[in-house]
């Protein structure tokens, strides 16, 4: 029988869940990395037991770990456990390495902060992405040791971005499993961009986006707050996103959005997801408002489309529906690729949640850990 390892980062340590296809009784390994930042973990889909995850202090800066034992024991690529800056994952910009504020050809402050959001290569374990606050996008080829900019993305417009309330962050990277090519990037507060080289060119697809409320212009092309995109592997031009206000979809890979907001309490929230073997069941998670982070009426919804959006149903079976005021932050849902596909969510009170059979019930694997950064799942055999 199948197995998944949920991979979770919290505002104080990594953790690790585990359980067999059944999904009912866990196993919690952690906290890794206690008292540190953990914003994302996230396992190579070629190398089952490769997790990337990173490390983030204000005190020591932003390290890179590599576990590749699925997490049993961890290292720095290139060396050491706390590396010196310049020592081990060396970040490089455009030919220097960022361990300061450093200015672009339009003179536009940049600062390098944390890594949002890491992504491994469909192909390569020794691959990957990260995105960046201040919003850039990294590549390795050794396994997370070095990484060099693709500064082609900060060129598309990039002295026109402006971080949201949260910072200016990459949080979420998409790469086309047909195309290995094709990649997209979603940038708070700046919008969508897409390449079709490799990441060495990169364009806004923000039409059909309105932010009335955010920009002297409503319909300009960069500088609009999106919070997630996803996809379905097996539609890589169907996206759907979570906007600061509104969630869309594109049927042409970004060309155009158009809004699938329907009939949602509130169209305001973070995390969207797809599932696994539905690609047009969407998952999202509304709150109050950009004002009130927290679910409508104090009561714990995730919200269902089998249609693609319009048309949504509230999920509730095992979620609290009174006196609940947490959120669920962006990187902090997940599916799995089991038969019964399970949906996951984290939450700013600490809680883990999982639902074995699409949404329909759900159960909490563990609360009260710190609150929740990121949410991921590995599917093993």
């Amino acid at each position: 029988m199948s197995s998944v390892r949920v991979l979770v980062g919290t505002k104080k340590g990594a953790f690790i869940l585990t359980a067999d296809g059944k999904r009912e009784q866990w196993k919690i390994n952690g906290a890794f990395f206690g008292g540190w930042e953990m914003y994302h973990l996230k396992g190579s889909p070629v190398h089952q037991d490769r997790i990337y995850a990173s490390q983030t202090s204000g005190w020591f800066g932003q390290i890179i770990q590599r576990s590749d034992d699925g997490g049993k024991t961890w290292s720095v690529p290139g060396g050491g456990t706390v590396p010196e800056p310049g020592e081990s994952n060396k970040f490089v910009y455009d030919g220097e390495v960022g361990t300061h504020k450093w200015y672009d050809g339009t003179q536009h402050p940049w600062e390098f902060k944390r890594i949002w959001h890491l992504e491994p290569s469909l192909t390569d374990p020794d691959t990957a992405f990260a995105g960046a606050e201040d919003a850039a996008i990294f590549k390795t080829t050794d396994g997370g040791a070095t990484w060099k900019e693709l500064p082609g993305l900060r060129a598309a417009k990039g002295h026109l971005w402006q971080p949201g309330a949260g910072g200016m962050g990459l949080h979420t990277i998409l790469i086309d499993p047909i195309n290995e090519q094709r990649m997209f990037g979603a940038i708070s507060a700046a919008g969508v961009f897409r390449t079709d080289d490799g990441g060495t060119n990169w364009k806004p697809i923000n039409r059909g986006l309105k932010s009335a409320y955010e920009l002297p212009d409503p319909n300009a092309d960069v500088g609009h707050c999106v919070h997630r995109i996803a996809m379905h592997s097996s539609r890589p031009d169907v996206l759907f996103m979570q906007k600061h206000w509104d969630v869309l979809r594109s049927d042409n890979a970004g060309d155009m959005w158009y809004e699938v907001s329907g009939n949602l309490p509130t169209d305001f929230g973070f995390p969207i997801d797809v599932h696994t073997h539905e690609p047009e069941t969407i998952y999202v998670v509304p709150i109050t408002s950009d004002s009130e982070h927290f679910p409508p009426d104090g009561k714990l919804r995730v919200y269902r489309s089998r249609t693609g959006g319009n048309e949504w149903e509230p999920l509730t079976h095992g979620l609290p529906q009174e006196n609940c005021y947490v959120n669920v932050l962006r990187d902090a849902m997940a599916v799995d690729s089991l038969d019964s596909c399970g949906i996951y969510f984290g939450t700013t009170g600490g809680q883990v949640y999982c639902s074995p059979d699409g949404g329909d019930h759900w159960h909490a694997i563990v609360r009260d850990l710190p609150a929740v950064y990121s949410v991921e799942v590995q599917t093993l055999p």
